[in-house]
């Protein structure tokens, strides 16, 4: 209990957040965050869901709004996603099985340029996953995808290359989600 408080407070100085703009799923979703140097606003936020189930909340945090996925997927600036557990179902194996898919549809189905990339990026699912967790996926230019598990730095990953199919798991034309990559897009 106390690694997980410590956590959710290292999130709070990590990614500061100036107020909540909207609630979702009970999922307090702040209107701007700090990520580094940058300061990115709430671009817009939705519910993963399967067979009815609310499985997490996304959101895709951005340096100004922007309703064009191919544009946000190709655009080499700062930007995060992040995934608010909401569900016990959720599993490591269930999260890895639906990463893997999400890299197939982002990618067309060729991932071997990014495969050591997905890789590294799949075992911070390696950790057992809890309702609660938060991941936070930062996209730096010069740095790649940090990703961190409630608020503790897990990995960096890629370049822009992977950062396109990372994102494009919730922007592509086949998204994890279509009423969720709506969501994202503040659609």
């Amino acid at each position: 209990m106390l690694k997980k408080v410590l956590g959710i407070f290292l999130a709070t100085v990590l990614f500061v957040s100036t107020g909540y703009a909207l609630e979702v799923a009970k999922v307090n979703v702040p209107d701007s965050i700090s990520a580094g140097d940058s300061d990115l606003v709430l671009n817009g936020a939705g519910i993963r869901s399967k067979w009815g189930l609310k499985l997490y909340v996304g959101s895709l945090f951005l340096p100004q709004k922007n309703t064009d996925a191919q544009a946000i997927i190709v655009a080499d600036e700062p930007m995060a996603i992040r995934l608010n557990i909401i569900s016990g179902l959720i599993t490591s194996e269930k999260m890895v099985t639906a990463t893997r898919e999400g890299f197939e549809n982002s990618t067309g189905g060729n991932l071997e340029p990014i495969a050591n990339e997905v890789e590294t990026f799949i075992a911070v699912f390696n950790e057992p996953i809890q309702e609660g967790d938060a991941f936070d996926l930062v996209y730096a230019p010069a740095k790649g995808v940090e990703v961190f598990k409630n608020g503790q730095s897990a990995a960096v990953v890629g370049d822009l290359e992977f950062k396109k199919a990372l994102f494009g798991i919730w922007l592509c034309d086949k998204p994890a989600q279509k009423s969720l990559k709506e969501g994202m897009l503040g659609m």
